[in-house]
C-alpha cells in the first residue's frame, strides 16, 4: 500500500489522501462497501470529485487501498505478535492476546466489515481466506516452536483464533475487565499449562498502558 500523502491536493487545502481513506474506512465499517461512493464521500469532506482523482485512479483504486490497509493492520498485527520471540508458550499467547486487547492493533469492526464485503466480492473472499490462513499459520508455528506436535499446534491455533473471531461475529458485549478476570483460565485452556503470577502481571501492565 502506498502511504497516504501528507500534502493536500491543490484547491483543497484541508483534504489529504488519508482524509479520503479514513472516511472511506469509517463508511465501510458503519454502512458497508456499497456506501463507499466517491460523490457521497466528497460531499461529506466538502470537496469536489477532482480532489478524489488527484489521489486515486478510480473507486476501485480506493477500495483496493482499503483492503490493503486492513491487511497491513489486522493481519500484520497478529502475524507479527505470533512470531515474536517468547520465553514460553504462555508468553507467546499473551503476545497474540495484545491484538484482542487493543483495537489500535486489531480493529474487530473493520475485520467484520471486510468479511461482510467478501459476501459480495470473490476477490475479497480470497483475500479473507488468505488472511485467515496467514494468521492461523503464524499461530500454529508459534505453538510448534514451543514443542507442540504438528496436529496439536494446528488444533490449538484454530481454537485460539476461531474462538476470538467468533467472539466478534457474535458481537458479545462482555466488558474487557470481565474477560481479563478469566485470563489465567484462558491461558490454561489455550496452552495446557499453568500461568504464574508474573505472566498475568505482565499482561496487566500492557492493559494499563493502553
Amino acid at each position: 500500500m502506498i502511504a497516504p500523502q501528507d500534502e493536500p491536493a491543490p484547491g483543497n487545502i484541508k483534504v489529504t489522501r488519508w482524509d479520503w481513506i479514513n472516511l472511506a474506512l469509517q463508511t465501510l465499517i458503519s454502512d458497508g462497501v456499497e456506501s463507499v461512493r466517491v460523490l457521497s464521500l466528497g460531499q461529506k469532506l466538502g470537496v469536489s470529485r477532482s480532489s478524489f482523482y488527484w489521489y486515486f485512479q478510480s473507486r476501485q483504486d480506493l477500495l483496493d487501498q482499503l483492503l490493503a490497509h486492513w491487511h497491513e493492520t489486522n493481519t500484520k498485527a497478529i502475524v507479527e505478535r505470533a512470531r515474536r520471540p517468547a520465553t514460553s508458550i504462555i508468553m507467546g499467547v499473551l503476545n497474540v492476546f495484545e491484538c484482542w486487547a487493543d483495537e489500535r492493533l486489531f480493529d474487530p469492526r473493520l475485520d467484520f466489515a471486510v468479511r461482510e464485503w467478501a459476501r459480495r466480492s470473490d476477490d475479497v473472499r480470497r483475500a479473507i481466506d488468505q488472511a485467515d490462513d496467514d494468521r492461523l499459520s503464524a499461530i500454529r508455528d508459534m505453538y510448534r516452536r514451543h514443542g507442540y506436535d504438528e496436529e496439536d499446534a494446528f488444533i490449538r491455533a484454530r481454537v485460539l483464533y476461531y474462538m476470538q473471531i467468533g467472539y466478534y461475529v457474535l458481537d458479545l458485549k462482555e466488558p474487557v475487565e470481565a474477560r481479563v478476570s478469566h485470563l489465567a483460565a484462558y491461558l490454561r485452556s489455550f496452552t495446557g499449562q499453568e500461568p504464574d503470577e508474573a505472566d498475568v502481571a505482565h499482561f496487566m501492565r500492557f492493559m494499563a498502558a493502553r
